[in-house]
């Protein structure tokens, strides 16, 4: 390797997730704060986590009844 172009690297960066986990690695950064981490990401966890921004889970949810109404329908014919 050569000297002087590579970042600092702290073999006890801490990370902290917004659901309160704090836990260390390695990395060029000293701190470093995500959204999610294993102990909350729902694939780890197995429940799941809706995070509705202006009704978009219940338009979605409303336009997916409507279509398996219109199958349903069809299906009766």
């Amino acid at each position: 390797m050569k000297k002087e172009i590579h970042p600092e690297y702290y073999i006890d960066a801490k990370v902290s997730c917004l659901c309160g986990n704090k836990f260390s690695v390695g990395s060029t950064q000293k701190e470093i704060k995500v959204e999610i981490c294993s102990a909350c990401h729902p694939f780890f966890t197995g429940n799941e986590k809706v995070i509705d921004s202006a009704g978009r889970v219940e338009k979605f949810k409303a336009r997916r009844e409507a279509a398996s109404k219109k199958t349903k329908s069809k299906v009766k014919k």
